[in-house]
């Protein structure tokens, strides 16, 4: 196939930069501004998540004091069903007549 002889009479690329130039500023402005917002919601949710630690913090510390005073409530109430089974058992035994020495090695 024969090429075609002469130029191309094309037209040539204006480009507008001062609308480009625009564009990119405009873009520019509404990420800086996307960006600002979302460092003041992290802000926001850091603050948050300070408050929720410190009171779950706080929280542990109570329920560990609330175990603690369970667990001597308990130690308190096993030692005193203990000592009235004891008492109970002393009483048995003195009504039945055993002498005390008896009663004292059958409590060990």
């Amino acid at each position: 196939m024969a090429r075609t002889k002469g130029s191309k009479k094309r037209p040539k690329n204006t480009t507008d930069y001062a609308f480009q130039i625009a564009e990119k500023q405009e873009s520019i402005t509404s990420m800086t501004a996307e960006i600002t917002s979302i460092t003041a919601n992290i802000d926001t949710l850091k603050a948050d998540l300070k408050e929720k630690k410190t009171a779950l913090k706080s929280a542990q510390k109570e329920l560990t004091k609330l175990e603690s005073k369970k667990a001597t409530a308990d130690q308190k109430a096993a030692e005193a069903a203990k000592k009235n089974e004891a008492e109970n058992l002393v009483k048995k035994l003195l009504a039945k007549g055993v002498s005390a020495d008896d009663i004292i090695e059958k409590l060990k």
